[in-house]
């Protein structure tokens, strides 16, 4: 379980495998541990990667009267640090924000990209940010909501728990305690800022979402913007169908990489 300076966070990470570097960032919320299975599928062809976000997992906390780093600024420091170079990158909620506005800033500079629940908005996004949304002192366990479907809920309460305890480590529920507000720029967090820049990413890209998601028009958007992107939906999946339909989702990613990594 190595670590990394990244800028100033103390960055908590995974490493497996051998092979071109496949980058997992997690969403909103949540830790890289949550990325588990996509870990020991993808490990025996790439070397796979997946690191806790500032405020997230085992990561370290950002100061309490500061507002946090900038997100994109740490996969600039995490593959610095890694001497990675021509990356993939998956991210998934607001890990594929974080990867869209990297990319805004290194258009062609990605292997390639997949990107899962999340795209750009067409108008400012309303409402607090999760992370905005502060946390009593009793609770321990991070609920998820609309995260799953019903039916993911009553037939995997195993993966339920093990996803409820990856994601609610003490650096989350500190940060939940106390929020801090968040920086965006570089792009900016800003619909018009993005659309702009994501038009001008030339890294292949594959989107994902379930069809359920109440992001769905994000990713439409975002397939739109981005018109030569592979664009899949999974039926009956939520917000974070990477987990919920695990299986699909490694298929749609291996079909999507193996035209890529012939080329490499």
């Amino acid at each position: 379980m190595p670590w990394v300076q990244c800028g100033p966070t103390d960055v908590h990470y995974e490493d497996r495998g051998a092979g071109p570097p496949l980058v997992f960032i997690h969403g909103a919320l949540s830790s890289g541990e949550t990325w588990y299975r996509h870990l020991e599928a993808f490990s025996a062809r790439y070397r796979v990667l997946a690191y806790d976000s500032v405020n997230h997992g085992l990561s370290s906390n950002s100061p309490r009267d500061e507002p946090e780093p900038d997100r994109a600024d740490e996969p600039e420091a995490f593959l610095s640090a890694l001497g990675i170079e021509r990356p993939i990158l998956a991210g998934q909620s607001m890990g594929g924000m974080t990867i869209l506005r990297w990319a805004i800033r290194h258009l062609s500079a990605a292997q390639a990209l997949i990107i899962s629940g999340m795209g750009v908005p067409r108008e400012p996004m309303r409402g607090p940010s999760p992370l905005q949304q502060p946390l009593d002192n009793d609770t321990l366990f991070l609920e998820v909501g609309a995260s799953f479907t019903p039916a993911f809920y009553a037939s995997q309460p195993l993966l339920i728990d093990r996803y409820l305890r990856v994601r609610s480590t003490a650096v989350r529920l500190e940060a939940q305690r106390h929020t801090r507000a968040v920086t965006a720029v570089n792009p900016a967090w800003e619909p018009t800022a993005l659309a702009e820049g994501v038009k001008r990413i030339t890294s292949p890209m594959q989107i994902i979402v379930g069809s359920l998601d109440s992001l769905k028009p994000l990713t439409d958007y975002l397939h739109e913007l981005a018109p030569s992107s592979h664009y899949e939906v999974i039926e009956g999946a939520a917000h974070s169908a990477h987990y919920e339909c695990f299986d699909t989702y490694r298929r749609i990613v291996e079909d999507f990489l193996e035209p890529i990594q012939a080329q490499m």
